[in-house]
């Protein structure tokens, strides 16, 4: 088995179906036929774009408002991960959309780091022959209206957990003009001071400008930024500033940010000198899972071992993990 990593997967896009259908047997929900909950739950080859995509993450949200129901999550979602020979994941999600029921962003987070002691636990206690699964949390800040005060309060929180579970902030949400990464530069600049890494969401539905201001932010990693193949001299500054994007085949395909999965070009841009990963993104949202994403590029772009064995050591370069952990990871190939 492979060893993978995985630094941009979503928690709620990606919450396994298995643990879906527990959850709403826990909270009394109406039984749904398995084909119909799966159709509420992922897109289908005809999505029509990222706002589609989204609108998939309603349901899984609406079960993730308890702490128990986020330490469960949490806990699921890393026994699958193992089990397609993940050694190192960063699982991101925005703490602001888990408090309809009460809980504050800091119970938020604290449920989600007892779901990873639980499956550290866990893994203890079931020894295999494959290496162990590390994992870290990302916090999101949100492209919503009027939602300075909670994007605020993200990044304290993010800086209260760092290093005990947290590892750094992103940005996520409906990429429109409306919502402009430029927007939350105040936000971005307090992280930076706090010392906080971050990751933005940009190069997806909005062209180069959004990955051109997400670094003028002082983003290390992009977050898709797969358009950057629409501007040469943006291709330039990210190989010469050693910029890390986080490819997410199928998603991208989904969200119709990239048309032909034959063209997708991870493999010629890590070729070129680009710090790529291949990445899930939403796991549950796209009906995939990381060794099918390395499948998929093997087969229809010709990825091969050696490509494979740089992306993992981009991965693991870019990761917001410690010295330790990187060491770990780099002795596993």
């Amino acid at each position: 088995m492979r060893k993978l990593i995985d630094l941009h997967l979503h928690l709620d896009g990606s919450v396994p179906f298995t643990t879906i259908k527990k959850l709403m047997n826990i909270h009394g929900l109406p039984t749904i036929d398995d084909q119909i909950l799966r159709q509420k739950l992922s897109v289908g080859p005809d999505c029509r774009d990222l706002n589609e995509f989204l609108e998939k993450f309603a349901f899984p949200v609406h079960l993730m408002q308890t702490a128990a129901d986020l330490q469960l999550i949490v806990f699921s979602l890393l026994k699958n991960l193992k089990k397609q020979g993940l050694v190192y994941v960063e699982i991101r999600f925005a703490p602001q959309l888990h408090t309809e029921q009460g809980l504050t962003q800091e119970e938020v987070v604290r449920a989600a780091i007892a779901g990873l002691n639980q499956f550290f636990n866990w893994q203890k206690d079931n020894p295999t022959d494959q290496p162990e699964l590390h994992a870290n949390l990302l916090l999101c800040l949100m492209r919503l209206k009027d939602n300075y005060e909670q994007n605020l309060e993200t990044v304290e929180t993010a800086k209260h957990f760092l290093d005990r579970g947290v590892s750094g902030l992103d940005l996520a949400g409906a990429e429109t003009p409306a919502f402009s990464i430029s927007n939350y530069a105040s936000l971005f600049s307090l992280a930076s001071r706090e010392s906080i890494p971050f990751t933005i969401h940009a190069g997806e539905a909005m062209g180069p400008e959004s990955i051109y201001q997400a670094l003028d932010l002082g983003a290390k990693r992009i977050g898709h930024g797969i358009r950057c193949v629409e501007d040469k001299q943006l291709v330039a500054d990210i190989i010469q500033n050693r910029i890390t994007l986080e490819c997410c085949a199928t998603s991208n395909l989904n969200t119709k940010a990239f048309n032909q999965i034959d063209h997708y070009p991870v493999k010629k841009l890590l070729h070129q000198g680009v710090n790529v990963t291949l990445n899930t993104d939403d796991m549950t949202v796209s009906n995939i899972d990381l060794p099918h994403e390395y499948k998929l590029l093997e087969d229809k772009t010709g990825l091969t071992s050696s490509d494979e064995k740089q992306l993992y050591l981009n991965a693991v370069n870019a990761a917001f993990c410690s010295e330790q952990e990187k060491s770990r990871l780099l002795s596993l190939i």
